[in-house]
């Protein structure tokens, strides 16, 4: 008897369902696929063009220089270090909007911060890290030197 009305209970539950899906526009089987979908597919991401790799080489760029300065090809080098493409780390760093200005006189702080550098020598570490003689010059005019 249970099993009985167990299945008048189901019959009952779907055929109210079919009726309910019959007097809209859709049929009964686009309207339950609709529900299915929509219930357990999570909403897509919005697209993108990036590979995944390209995504965390971003990330892992915005890390480093949020802890640290670095000259852009300095950049792209230790992105390389992390094992990414020489194209993954290179287009991760120019996807970046990074004053490279500001990088040279935060690295040229912090070489002051821990050791005694003149003018001259402090511009040829920074481009030995890879900024650009103006760059260099730069960051080294904004410590005061």
């Amino acid at each position: 008897m249970r099993r009985t009305v167990l299945f008048a209970t189901v019959a009952t539950a779907a055929i109210a369902a079919a009726a309910c899906q019959a007097s809209s526009e859709s049929t009964p089987t686009e309207t339950s696929r609709a529900t299915v979908e929509q219930s357990t597919t999570p909403a897509p991401a919005p697209e993108s063009n990036l590979t995944v790799s390209q995504e965390n080489a971003q990330g892992k760029a915005e890390d480093y220089l949020s802890f640290s300065a670095f000259s852009r090809p300095g950049l792209i080098h230790q992105l390389e270090f992390e094992d990414f493409s020489t194209e993954d780390a290179t287009w991760a760093v120019d996807s970046l909007n990074v004053d490279w200005n500001e990088q040279a006189a935060k690295k040229a702080q912090s070489y002051l911060d821990t050791g005694n550098f003149s003018r001259g020598s402090l511009i040829q570490q920074l481009e030995f890290e890879g900024f650009t003689p103006e760059q260099a010059a730069y960051g080294v005019d904004q410590t005061g030197l």
